[in-house]
């Protein structure tokens, strides 16, 4: 089985929201830019919950 990219995931959270705002805001542009970028805050963040952290 394939495992799940959750940076993938995230951004595509992040796009659909971006763009629903953008939509009702009539600034599209902006606002997909800002849910690309939340969108991989997203995925990065479910990324680290999966793996352990590593001790120095």
């Amino acid at each position: 089985m394939k495992k799940n990219n959750k940076l993938a995931v995230g951004i595509a959270i992040g796009v659909g929201i971006g763009i629903a705002i953008g939509v009702a805001t009539d600034n599209l542009g902006v606002w997909l830019s800002v849910g690309i970028a939340i969108g991989v805050g997203i995925g990065t963040t479910l990324d680290k919950k999966d793996k352990p952290e590593e001790s120095n």
